[in-house]
């Protein structure tokens, strides 16, 4: 690992294409002043020459690290080979890649999307559709339920149940959706009723601020549902495939979701793929027609997911998001500044918390990145810290000093 050098201002690169991005790009972002042009492993390059270490791994697409070699080689030879036919003929790439997931996943059947928006919305109408053709909701009326704080993406319908006021301009909403608050199974009790089909939630919310919740909080709702007959709908797009020190978050209290969405890690870090997996009774309710994507399940996209869950489970990523994890949020807890709050986490997933005093987190991930390292704020007051999970122990040593250094300063 060389040495970082530190500057507080952008160089003249960077600047170049800041000003470009300025005079063409709709700012739906307000990006950090980095330009990355390459990156290996858990480092990245700007187009100055600097290199950074990466915290934040594309809010945990880049699980794998930056061009994993045996991701890469699949990627490549697939390339070569065949990229796209949609679905309107069978690819080779598809079935082995249904089989890998399900097995891994412990469900039936798959529906392989491209993002994880697209993932959540085709849960949202699977459990429309099992509402009305097995449970028997009358047509038009099935509700499901949603937590606040929650983050599913950013579709029309995602943001009609978001708490988040910005997405109040997008209006009118989409209907069918009741708000509980999260953490709380006694409250999800109380808003089911005879039309309810659905409980979506994020076993922890990443763009909430790493909220974690009560300890048997899913394993509460997941027993809920099921007396009541209603679809537990499990969103491990940023928390699954290891992240949180288990192959699902879930798995910490020994759920098992009646859908289950992933995505974000399953491209491996060098597309979009997402996917949806349930039971035969669940997902079986699809026929032709009902439901589709001309990219979704596309040979590359399923060649780069089959070689991603093959690094996954052979390098064992959980097990080592669980043994590094850990340690680093005790450590990170004993940084003495009177400018946190809490320090939470789980795996290699976890929360700085700011107190409000401190003016918020992106000031401070600004510092970090003139440091060398690049995270991220989330809800305001949050530094996310989510390096790939290939990150070497010496690497966690040297983020220590830098969050120590400017949390301290």
């Amino acid at each position: 690992m060389s040495q970082v050098t530190t500057s507080s201002q952008p160089g003249v690169h960077t600047r170049e294409h800041l000003d470009l991005v300025d005079a063409s790009s709709a700012r739906n972002y307000a990006p950090l002043p980095v330009v990355v042009a390459r990156g290996e492993g858990c480092w990245v390059t700007d187009v100055d020459g600097k290199r950074y270490l990466d915290m934040l791994s594309a809010y945990s697409a880049v699980n794998f690290g930056h061009g994993h070699p045996a991701i890469v080689e699949a990627f490549l030879n697939q390339a070569r080979k065949l990229t796209l036919t949609s679905r309107a003929f069978h690819n080779d790439q598809f079935g082995p890649f249904c089989k890998v997931i399900t097995e891994l996943c412990g469900q039936d059947m798959v529906l392989p999307m491209n993002t994880g928006a697209e993932g959540v919305e085709t849960a949202i109408k699977t459990a429309r559709k099992w509402g009305y053709d097995v449970k028997g909701v009358p047509h038009d009326t099935a509700e499901i339920i949603c937590c606040t704080e929650n983050f599913h993406g950013r579709t029309i319908t995602v943001i009609s149940f978001s708490t988040d006021e910005c997405n109040k301009a997008f209006g009118p909403m989409t209907p069918g959706f009741t708000i509980v608050p999260y953490g709380d199974a006694d409250a999800l009790a109380k808003a089911i009723t005879p039309r309810t089909v659905g409980f979506l939630v994020e076993p922890i919310q990443g763009e909430g601020g790493i909220n974690i919740p009560p300890d048997g909080y899913l394993r509460a709702c997941k027993d809920i549902c099921e007396r009541e007959r209603v679809l537990f709908i499990a969103d491990e797009i940023q928390t699954g495939l290891g992240r949180t020190g288990r192959l699902l978050a879930c798995d910490h209290e020994g759920v098992k979701p009646d859908v289950l969405i992933l995505g974000k890690a399953l491209g491996g870090g060098m597309m979009p793929v997402s996917a949806v997996l349930a039971s035969k009774e669940i997902l079986g309710v699809f026929h032709p027609g009902d439901h589709g994507s001309t990219f979704g399940g596309n040979p590359l996209a399923c060649a780069v997911a089959t070689a991603a869950l093959g690094v996954l489970t052979g390098e064992k990523l959980p097990e080592r998001a669980a043994t590094l994890g850990g340690p680093f949020v005790e450590r990170l807890r004993t940084i003495d500044s009177p400018l946190i709050r809490e320090v939470r986490g789980r795996g290699l997933l976890i929360g700085i918390e700011l107190k409000p005093e401190a003016g918020g987190a992106k000031k401070y991930c600004k510092m970090l990145a003139a440091e060398g390292m690049l995270c991220k704020e989330t809800s305001d007051h949050v530094i996310r810290i989510a390096p790939p999970l290939v990150i070497e122990p010496s690497d966690l040593d040297w983020a220590f000093e830098r969050l120590q250094r400017v949390l301290t300063a």
